[in-house]
Parts: structure tokens; C-alpha cells; sequence
């Protein structure tokens, strides 16, 4: 201590540098759950990514459920904070907008290293005891934000129909960064545009009908009892991510042995791998169906989408959802990702033809597909809400928020 300084500046001081590392070390632990998951990070790695030694990190964080839970908690707080800031708009579409800004404006400061990304909640359903209850009382509070976004709402119908508009918004908002690598940084700020534009107007035109015909996508497979087994990997892949569900419970909720997941597969990637495999399929036959029934292009998209969302909500085959990804080698999870980009780019493929046509909105395509396959993939966790209605209302107030955008009532006035 200098001869100026006093007890409580240094005191300041030493706070100030337990915090900047403290910080340093979440940062580090961030990167390592978005590469990894939140069960592959190491206290190793982390206290490699930081400069330091595992006892360093221990000092922060006893044990390595801590950390993971301090990097979701901090994730939940930014989500806190930038709706707070959204929520100061007027309107629903100007704090939609405003939360769109911020977060593409938070992005570029991350690809330009002045800022870490936040941990994705992916895992946050694998984490066990208080710590899971804690965080998922946070990310219920984040939903339930999000959904103010529109304001209070004046019926049940309504309050249902902005939970599926919040859902769908915080479900691109993760999803973003998987495809907007594909832009440089001076164009976000288009991306963003573009990206409202969907959630604003949607991507049908105004006096689009909504007729989708629900399509006979059966996924075949080829081996007994196979598919049993893949559909009840993804339901719990789905609800408890990569990491948290092991072969074991996979096994207990067939019934059967871990010798029998060893029958069917010969290691865990390999099983996600083929449940990826039966979603991808799924969706393309979907989409040949759809091609196959003819109509316009806007009726064979509103069919795939329908078709899609009605698999989603029975819980007897749902797809799998991305946040699988996380826990593969890099490699796999890349060569899975561009062949849901070849899926999304039929989806813009079909828009394209529906805009020449004349039976969809002028939009950008590329952009839009995303915002169709994060909304589809997501679909997945709200069975609960679509088990509270018919289903095809379900359907259709899900299905609204990508076709008519997230600002039209018209489902709710029928």
C-alpha cells in the first residue's frame, strides 16, 4: 500500500481484481459450454482459456456445476437487462424491434472481440437440484418478460398466442449465431432489417389463406425396433440436452438394458447422429410432399410448416432440437449444421417461387428460412401450452407468428 493509499481504496482495488477475474474466468467458461456443453467443460480447459491453473479456478468456483450455473445466470441477467431496455419502447413492434437491435448490436461486438458471448441454455435443463430449480425459475421469468413485449393481454386466446410469439422470438435470437457467420459485421445491421420485416409482416401476403393440408410424413425405418428407440433418444435428448441424457435413462425409458443401446448403436454421437438423420428426413419428406400435392407455393409451404408443428406437438416422434449440437466433436456437429442449412436454403428455394408467383410477400429468403427452421425446431417445448388447446389452433397460433407475423390477431378474433 502506497503512503496515499487508504485501507478501504486498496480494499476497492483487490475487489475490483477479483471481479475482473471472476469475470475472466466465466468468459472462458462461456466459450468452453458453447463448444462443448456445459457437462464437457473442464476446470482444466476453462483455467487454460484464462491463463491460469486449475486451483485458480477453484478459488472462484468449488465445483464445476458453480460455474456452469454462474455462466446460465449470467446469461439469464443480459436477457434481463435488454428486454428492460426494450420494454421502454411504446409499442409491441417498436420493443420487438429495439430487443432485435440490441442483441445484433451486442453480436457485433463480439465478432469484433470486444465483448464474449453469453453462454447458450441449452444445457440448463441437465443441471440437477437447487441449482436447476433456480436457473429454471429464472428462464420461466425471461419467458414471461419476453411475453409482455405485447403488452397485457385481453383474452386467455391472446395470452396464449404472445406466449408462442416469445417463444419464437428468444428461440432466434439463440439460433442467430449459428448462420449469421455467413454475413460480414457491416451488413448485421441489413440482417436485422430484414429479420423484423418477417416478424413484423410475416411471410405471407396479407390475405393469404391459411388452408395447410396435413401431410402423410411417416419416417421409415428399415431395422425393428429401431425407431422406438430413436424416438424416445430424441424425447430425451430434447428435454434434458446431449449431456443430460445418458444411455441409462435413454435405456429405463424403453425398459430395456444398456446392452441394448450398444445393439442398436455403437456410441452415444453415433445415436445423435441417427436421430438427427430421422429429423433431417422427416422435414425433406415434408417438403417432397408438399411438392408432390402442387398448389401454389404458398400452400405448400403453409402445409410443411403445419405438418411439421402437428409432429411437434404430438409427442409420439418430435424432431430433434439443435441444442443437441454442443455436445459433439466439432467436425460432426459442423457436418449436421450444413445439412440443416441445405434444408433451410429449400425452404428459401420454395419462398422464392411462391414470390415469383405472386403467393408470398416479398421478403428475403434466406433470412426468413432461418426464422422457419428455428421456429420449427423449437416447437418442441411448448407440448405443454398446444396440449391446452385443439390442435389445430395450436398449430395456427404458432404457425401465425412466421406466416402473418407477430403482430396479427386474426386467429384469435375466429
Amino acid at each position: 500500500m502506497t503512503a496515499t493509499e487508504t485501507v478501504g481504496e486498496k480494499a476497492e482495488s483487490g475487489t475490483r481484481r477479483f471481479r475482473a477475474k471472476r469475470d475472466a474466468i466465466l468468459s472462458a467458461a462461456a466459450d468452453a459450454i458453447n463448444e462443448h456443453s456445459a457437462k464437457g467443460m473442464t476446470f482444466a480447459d476453462v483455467a487454460q482459456r484464462v491463463g491460469l491453473n486449475t486451483t485458480s479456478v477453484t478459488y472462484y468456483f468449488k465445483r464445476k456445476e458453480d460455474l456452469a450455473a454462474a455462466c446460465f445466470q449470467k446469461t439469464l441477467d443480459l436477457l434481463n437487462a435488454m428486454l428492460a431496455e426494450a420494454l421502454e419502447e411504446p409499442t409491441p413492434e417498436r420493443r420487438v424491434e429495439r430487443l432485435l437491435t440490441i442483441n445484433m448490436e451486442r453480436l457485433k461486438r463480439v465478432e469484433a472481440g470486444e465483448e464474449r458471448d453469453f453462454a447458450i441454455l441449452s444445457d440448463l435443463r441437465a443441471m440437477e437440484g437447487p441449482l436447476q430449480q433456480e436457473l429454471l425459475t429464472g428462464w420461466r421469468g425471461v419467458f414471461r418478460t419476453t411475453r409482455t413485449l405485447w403488452g397485457d393481454p385481453a383474452s386467455e386466446a391472446h395470452k396464449a398466442l404472445f406466449g408462442a410469439r416469445a417463444h419464437v422470438l428468444l428461440e432466434n435470437i439463440f439460433w442467430l449465431p449459428a448462420w449469421l457467420d455467413r454475413y460480414q459485421p457491416e451488413q448485421y445491421d441489413r440482417v436485422c432489417e430484414r429479420l423484423m420485416d418477417v416478424f413484423r409482416r410475416g411471410i405471407a401476403l396479407d390475405k393469404a389463406p391459411w388452408t395447410p393440408a396435413l401431410l402423410d410424413v411417416a419416417y421409415e425405418e428399415p431395422e425393428p425396433g429401431r425407431e422406438a428407440f430413436l424416438v424416445a433418444a430424441t424425447r430425451l435428448i430434447n428435454e434434458l440436452g446431449y449431456r443430460g441424457a445418458s444411455v441409462q435413462k435413454i435405456a429405463s425409458e424403453l425398459n430395456v438394458t444398456k446392452g441394448s443401446f450398444y445393439h442398436h448403436l455403437d456410441a452415444k454421437d453415433d445415436l445423435v447422429i441417427e436421430c438427427y438423420k430421422r429429423s433431417f428426413d422427416t422435414i425433406i419428406e415434408a417438403q417432397r410432399e408438399a411438392d408432390a400435392a402442387g398448389g401454389s407455393h404458398w400452400q405448400r409451404l403453409a402445409s410443411m410448416i403445419a405438418s411439421l408443428l402437428d409432429i411437434q406437438f404430438s409427442e409420439h416422434s418430435p424432431l430433434l432440437r439443435s441444442t443437441a449440437l454442443t455436445g459433439l466433436p466439432s467436425g460432426v456437429r459442423q457436418g449436421l449444421i450444413d445439412r440443416s442449412n441445405r434444408i433451410a436454403r429449400r425452404y428459401a428455394g420454395t419462398m422464392i417461387d411462391g414470390i415469383s408467383e405472386g403467393s408470398i410477400r416479398a421478403i428475403d429468403p434466406l433470412v426468413a428460412s432461418q426464422v422457419l427452421m428455428a421456429a420449427q425446431n423449437a416447437a418442441f417445448d411448448l407440448r405443454k401450452w398446444a396440449s391446452a388447446m385443439p390442435r389445430e389452433k395450436a398449430v395456427a397460433f404458432y404457425a401465425s407468428t412466421i406466416a402473418f407475423g407477430m403482430f396479427d390477431d386474426r386467429f384469435v378474433e375466429d
